[in-house]
Parts: C-alpha cells; structure tokens; sequence
C-alpha cells in the first residue's frame, strides 16, 4: 500500500516527456521564475513586447527600402556634418553611438555599486548615465533640426524615395522617446539611492523593501535594452 502510494507521486511530480513538460515546467513556476521578483519578471516581459515593437519597425523599414523603385539616399551623405570645410560621413552618428554605448559601462558599474548598498557611487553613476543619455537625445535632436531645415519631412525628402523621411522619423524619434524616459527614470531612481529611500523603506514609487537595491537593476534593464535596440537601429538604417 506504501509502495502504491510513493509510485503515485513519484509518477505525479515526474515532468512530461517533450514540449509538454516545458509548458508544464513553466506554467507551474517550478524553475523559470522561481527566484526572480515580480518587478524583474515584468520588466523582461515589457523588453519583450517592446523587442516586437522595435523589430516590426524595423522590418518595415527594410521592406519599404527593398520594395521601392525611387533610389533610396545614401546615408553617409545625408548623415554627413561639414567640418573645417570638409564633409566627414556619419561623425554625429558614430559620436552618438559611442556615448550610448559608455553609458551601458557606468550603468553596469551603478548596479554593481548598488548591491553593495554604495550609495554615493551608485547614484553617481546613474547621474552620470542620465547625462549620457541626455548629450544622446541632445545631438539626436540636433540631427532632426539639421534634416528638416533640409527639407526631409515623414512624406519626401530631397534626395530620392519619399519613405525615407517617414521611416526615419518614426524609428530614431521612438527610440529617443525610449532614451528619454529612461533619463527621467534614472534621476528619480537616483535621487531615491542618494536620499537613502532604499536603507530606510521610505514609501513612495519604485522603493523597495529596506536594503534591496534592485530598482537599481531593473533600471538597468531597460537602459541595456535601449542601447542594444540602437545598436541595430545604426547597423541597418545608418550602414546599410
């Protein structure tokens, strides 16, 4: 009888064979999620929905440019800055690319800081890529001014097929929407981490239970994903 009765829940923990058990596996939270807070599962789940986003985006610029018959501009020349009386291609861009991908290294070192409760440091290194971030929308900004007093608009633009204009505008200017709210996101974090929200439970948004600092990483999260996101955003739009 014993026996019997260790068969039959031996046989009712035993996970099924195939995509059954991985269904299985995940729907009872028995290891996907078993230690992960709920703010770090809903952030992966909104990079998620937001990596859908980004990617039919995208996959729309590439269609319009693989499917239109009017030349497509070239990117070198219409990203290009005059310097000292000689065009240099891509400079802003590359500048721009360069200070988002150092604000991924001082948000890391931020995280890293903030699990060993350093305050200072930590909330020093999310002011610092808060002003990475906002030198990026600055100069994404400037990029705008500069195409537009050139006359590119979403419906033309001078140089050649009219959805050139509307492709670029609603990529960069909904990945800068992402840079922005990301800034402001940090600051108030930050002035959470300095204020020492997080040693004391002070209530409010994104405090956590006393001495976990993992807003800090969830903040970075997102910061990561938006400079990957720009990572392919710059290898398809602007080097392709």
């Amino acid at each position: 009888m014993a026996e019997t009765a260790l068969t039959d829940t031996v046989a009712s923990t035993t996970r099924p064979p195939g995509l059954r058990g991985i269904a299985a596996d995940w729907s009872s939270d028995q290891r996907a999620f078993k230690n992960v807070s709920w703010g770090k599962a809903m952030m992966w789940i909104f990079l998620l929905s937001d990596t859908f986003i980004f990617s039919c985006f995208l996959l729309s610029y590439m269609t319009a440019r693989m499917s239109t018959t009017v030349p497509w501009p070239n990117p070198s020349e219409v990203f290009a800055l005059t310097i000292g009386d000689k065009k240099i291609p891509l400079i802003l861009i590359a500048i721009m690319t360069f200070i988002l991908i150092s604000s991924s290294g001082t948000m890391a070192m931020a995280v890293n800081f903030g699990y060993r409760r350093d305050r200072a440091k930590t909330a020093a290194l999310m002011l610092a890529t808060a002003a990475f971030g906002a030198t990026f929308v600055g100069m994404q900004a400037f990029e705008w001014t500069k195409l537009i007093m050139e006359g590119v608009r979403p419906w033309g633009n001078p140089w050649g097929a009219p959805q050139f204009g509307s492709c670029f505008f609603m990529i960069t200017g909904f990945h800068g929407t992402h840079v922005t709210i990301g800034v402001i996101f940090l600051i108030a974090v930050s002035r959470k981490v300095w204020r020492g929200d997080f040693d004391v439970e002070r209530r409010g948004f994104f405090t956590s239970r006393r001495g976990y600092y993992e807003i800090v990483e969830i903040t970075g999260l997102y910061w990561h994903f938006v400079d990957l996101v720009w990572v392919f955003i710059f290898a398809f739009f602007y080097l392709w």
